[in-house]
């Protein structure tokens, strides 16, 4: 290039910059941050004395699970209920589990086979606010919380002091009903016999769980008293269902008797009278051997406690 050209090209640009003079040029773009779920945000933010946290994100899974048809032995073997008793004797107060009390496993007697149709199954425990939805409707009662249990009344725990009518008549509402004993023990064991809904080893931090003792709330692992449902999430079965074990005891829809009938059975409902109804899944004032998925309950059907609950099942 000529000088002459080289001269022009830097008048321009000069000339340029003198026009540009008191001009602002634009500032850079600030990259915004992701913004997070509210819930995740709030939880970030609920550290130790308000400081930030890490906070680990799951999904939440489906409503509800489906078990496929199949077969499940249903029960409890003699090994099986001397074992129960052993871990009845390791709680603080072992010396409570006298004859009495050893003798109530026997009602996990004689283990025999069941074939169940497939069913749906609630992922958790009923809320207090999906109960709440059907009291709305007019259709449910609502729960004696004012009478004493106004720290139960939060809408992300289970729905408690509710009787067995109440229960009924919620699921029937939600287009459902209340599992059988065979369905809620399959959902809870799994076709190979699990001790536990997670496994075969017990784990204290996998359920909100009790103990046997003068003082039976235990805060081991992580709450007192009632949990959020789904808190708990090593607990969740492989079938994705959470609070088989611990939480709330549930109520089921068979009647109770202290033995199952003898022989093989297919889709079982129970007795067809009685006083008592089935009651599932332990409670947090209840210790190890009450979690177990055989373990059994039963109670009048119009009592109604801080610790029980229920879930829903359908057909498919």
């Amino acid at each position: 290039m000529r000088p002459a050209a080289l001269l022009t090209l830097a008048a321009l640009a000069s000339l340029f910059a003198v026009s540009m003079v008191g001009v602002a040029a634009p500032p850079p773009r600030a990259r915004r941050a992701p913004r997070l779920p509210a819930a995740s945000e709030a939880a970030l933010s609920a550290g130790a004395g308000g400081h930030a946290s890490v906070v680990a994100l799951r999904a939440p899974g489906p409503p509800a699970v489906l078990v496929r048809a199949g077969s499940f032995t249903m029960g409890s073997s003699e090994v099986e209920i001397a074992h129960a008793v052993t871990l009845c004797k390791l709680e603080p107060a072992g010396e409570l589990c006298v004859e009495e009390t050893e003798t109530s496993f026997a009602n996990e007697l004689v283990p025999h086979e069941v074939y169940l149709s497939d069913f749906w199954i609630d992922r958790t425990e009923v809320t207090v606010a999906s109960y709440r939805r059907c009291v709305s409707a007019g259709l449910c009662t609502e729960p004696p919380y004012a009478s004493g249990g106004r720290r139960f009344d939060r809408p992300e725990y289970p729905v408690v002091l509710v009787s067995w009518s109440d229960a009924q008549r919620y699921c029937a509402w939600a287009g459902g009903r209340l599992p059988t004993e065979a369905e809620w023990e399959r959902a809870a064991r799994g076709v190979a016999g699990r001790r536990y809904p997670w496994g075969h080893v017990y784990n204290p931090f996998h359920a909100n769980h009790g103990r046997l003792a003068f003082d039976e709330l235990d805060d081991g692992d992580g709450f007192l008293e009632l949990a959020p449902v789904g808190a708990l999430v090593a607990g969740r079965t492989p079938d994705g269902i959470d609070d088989l074990s611990g939480n709330v005891e549930e109520w089921v829809a068979d009647y109770y008797h202290p033995e199952y009938p003898a022989g093989s059975a297919k889709d079982p409902r129970g007795p067809d009278m009685g006083e008592e109804r089935v009651l599932r899944g332990g409670s947090y004032i209840q210790g190890r051997p009450w979690l177990r998925g055989a373990a059994r309950g039963h109670d009048l059907p119009t009592s109604r406690r801080a610790w029980r609950g229920f879930r829903c099942a359908r057909d498919a």
